[in-house]
């Protein structure tokens, strides 16, 4: 069974001056595998990500809700959160009550709050069906490959070459130097081009 943890915000009075905060963390309690929900004056301070940190660890969550601002703003910073709690970072969903909801609805509380639990529990469906991904890395041959041998292709071969890579150079035909080598004279000198 999976253990969600719904963290909604207050933002100061940017969200709580027009969504009743309280009432959309007591909602998200009611919502399956939501095993924990609190408010916090200002969950991406430094004491609001230690709340989500304890929480994970004391509550056992698997999975987090943050209902906040933008994910612009915060999503990396919940998910480091979670992550220093013991929580897969994929398993974070941001919940943006802010400006979809607090800012839309300013004069509407019971709207605003309506739809901010709306929010909250798309986020939880979503949560609940997530998977923890992992971040691959892979090695990085540090070499470049050049296609086309004529003026640019020479050019930007030994642009790259000047940078300290190895460079492959490689053309369709066996002599370098493309249009280039059709030409009996160049500009600006008109010297000879072969």
């Amino acid at each position: 069974m999976k253990r969600v943890g719904v963290f909604v915000c207050h933002c100061g009075t940017n969200i709580a001056a027009s969504v009743d905060v309280k009432a959309v963390a007591e909602a998200a309690r009611q919502m399956p595998d939501v095993a924990y929900s609190t408010d916090y004056q200002f969950m991406c301070s430094e004491p609001g990500q230690n709340l989500i940190k304890s929480a994970i660890k004391e509550q056992g969550l698997d999975r987090v809700v943050v209902a906040c601002c933008t994910p612009r703003l915060h999503e990396q910073t919940f998910r480091k959160a979670s992550a220093d709690g013991g929580v897969n970072q994929f398993l974070v969903e941001i919940a943006n009550i802010r400006e979809q909801c607090a800012w839309v609805h300013k004069n509407d509380i019971p709207r605003a709050t309506k739809k901010s639990i709306d929010l909250v529990r798309t986020a939880v469906a979503k949560v609940r069906r997530n998977v923890p991904l992992s971040t691959p890395t892979i090695p990085v041959t540090r070499k470049a490959l050049v296609v086309g041998a004529g003026i640019a292709g020479m050019q930007a071969a030994i642009d790259i070459a000047d940078a300290g890579y190895e460079v492959v150079l490689l053309d369709r035909d066996t002599t370098i130097g493309g249009n280039m080598v059709k030409l009996d004279k160049t500009f600006p000198t008109l010297d000879c081009s072969a």
